[in-house]
């Protein structure tokens, strides 16, 4: 029986804005030439490369979703939220922290308000860019189904090419002060939660939260938020064609020797059909299609979390998925959360290392 003593995440009934749409990824790492090379043959097209960044982008009108930088080590640096008009940014300006409205250099222009969330996290919030072209992609292929066939006469001859990313789809972060942060993405950004999923003792261990786009149907999930031991970028998501997609990307990035990491399966929540890989430095990206879609009055749906509540077929979650890397630094970071976050203590840390480790 599921407790829900403890305080669940909510939508705000005013938020300060609504986020419109996940804009980007932002990286550092050591080695440009190298990640060019693995987010190619991941899907994404390069738009710009110089000393100071490399952009890349979907098959979709953004002119980037996805920035990396030089840097001695490989460190994930934040990402950006779409807002609808300049009065929005202006809001966001006179939070508590933020940066006055600045203008952008980088492609598609626009301006933006650097904010950071309650786990130090770097958010950039923009208007104004400039759109770009959208490319063409291969459409869904037709399936035959019993009674319905759709395919007579013809074959399936799914192109071997790396898999064409139609947009960057969501981000899920761990954090330590689990409920201050959601707080903060429902209070500002006017995320929905959309399903939470719950430790033994009541307390959320997952988020799953939506753009509030009101009538339009909303990724499932945009930004997701689980309890860890310290804050991090866990994965982020992008969206392909359909399940044969999914499956020549495995495909390919397996014959490019690239690190593979949990997949093919579906998960439960989101229903997404699903595949993920590492970079060079262990950061975990994600192929997926075919997940669901909410308008704004769908109520959060509350679970229990286990590994087997992670997919409904497929390989089971692999204990390295959700492992941290126990460095001394990572230790440390371990003992200051487990005495300062609210949400953190040491039985769920061994709760979560039993779940999950």
């Amino acid at each position: 029986m599921l407790q829900l003593k403890t305080e669940q995440p909510q939508r705000h009934p005013e938020p300060t804005v609504k986020a419109t749409k996940l804009a980007y990824l932002a990286f550092e790492l050591p080695d440009l030439e190298q990640a060019e090379q693995f987010l190619t043959d991941f899907g994404l097209i390069r738009v710009q490369r110089d000393e100071h960044f490399l952009y890349l982008r979907s098959t979709d009108a953004a002119p980037f979703c996805y920035r990396v930088a030089p840097a001695e080590k490989p460190k994930f640096s934040g990402f950006g939220l779409v807002v609808d008009s300049m009065a929005a940014l202006e809001k966001l300006a006179q939070l508590t922290g933020a940066s006055a409205i600045e203008a952008l250099s980088s492609p598609g222009g626009g301006w933006a308000v650097q904010l950071q969330d309650p786990s130090g996290f770097n958010v950039t919030a923009l208007f104004g860019q400039q759109q770009s072209e959208a490319l063409t992609h291969r459409t869904a292929l037709d399936f035959n189904f019993d009674g319905k066939a759709a395919r007579i006469n013809s074959t399936q001859r799914p192109p071997a090419l790396p898999p064409e990313i139609l947009k960057l789809g969501h981000l899920v972060l761990e954090v330590a002060d689990f409920q201050a942060s959601c707080a903060w993405y429902c209070q500002h950004f006017g995320f929905i939660p959309s399903d939470v999923q719950l430790l033994p003792d009541g307390s959320p261990a997952v988020v799953f939260m939506r753009l509030d786009l009101a009538d339009t149907p909303s990724d499932h999930h945009t930004l997701a938020i689980a309890q860890g031991f310290m804050p991090c970028y866990s994965h982020s998501a992008f969206e392909l064609v359909d399940a044969d997609a999914v499956g020549m990307g495995q495909r390919l990035m397996r014959e490019k020797g690239w690190s593979h990491s949990w997949g093919i399966g579906r998960h439960i929540l989101g229903s997404q059909i699903f595949d993920y890989w590492r970079d060079p430095w262990g950061f975990k990206l994600e192929h997926y299609c075919d997940g669901d879609l909410f308008t704004s009055d769908v109520p959060m749906g509350v679970h229990p979390v286990s590994r087997q509540a992670m997919s409904q077929w497929g390989q089971p979650m692999p204990a390295n998925f959700t492992k941290p890397k126990l460095t001394l630094a990572g230790i440390r970071a371990i003992f200051h959360h487990l005495r300062h976050s609210p949400d953190l203590t040491f039985r769920k840390l061994i709760t979560l290392a039993k779940l999950f480790g």
